[in-house]
Formats: structure tokens, C-alpha cells, sequence
């Protein structure tokens, strides 16, 4: 099984990367989320952690480059990992 980085890790990653961009403002607040949560099953206050990460893809859009896309695939791996 391919290991994952944490979405902790990822988005320590994410807030170096743009915090200086414009676009970042709207993805922040569900960036510093995903730094309190452990795993994609559990929730964050009364959001799941699915939803913060896929609002967070949704507002990093802007975001380009190869960080940008590895940072991308490995968030939406952790979303195939959602138990239904």
C-alpha cells in the first residue's frame, strides 16, 4: 500500500507555499483545519473531514506548479479513503 503523508503534514506544506498569494485568504481558514486533523474519517467540529479538505481543494485551485500537484494528489488520495 502506497503511504500517505499526513493531512497535517500536507498542510504545513500548503501554508508555506501561499501564504503570500492572493487566492490563499479564501483556503486558509480550512488549511488551518486540516492541521488538527489526523485522519479523513473523523470530523472537525461539525464539518467532516472530507468536507474541509475538498473546500480547501476548491479554493487552492490558483495554486500551480509541482508542488502544487503533488500536495493535490495526495489530499485526493486521502479522500478515496473516505468510509461511506
Amino acid at each position: 500500500m502506497n503511504e500517505l503523508t499526513s493531512i497535517r503534514a500536507l498542510s504545513y506544506v500548503i501554508d508555506q507555499e501561499c501564504s503570500t498569494k492572493e487566492f490563499y485568504r479564501y483556503a486558509k481558514p480550512y488549511v488551518v483545519a486540516m492541521s488538527n486533523i489526523r485522519d479523513i474519517n473523523e470530523n472537525y467540529y461539525a464539518d467532516t473531514a472530507e468536507s474541509v479538505v475538498l473546500y480547501a481543494l476548491g479554493n487552492l485551485t490558483s495554486w500551480r506548479g509541482e508542488t502544487a500537484r503533488l500536495v493535490k494528489a495526495q489530499l485526493k488520495e486521502h479522500l478515496k479513503r473516505v468510509i461511506r
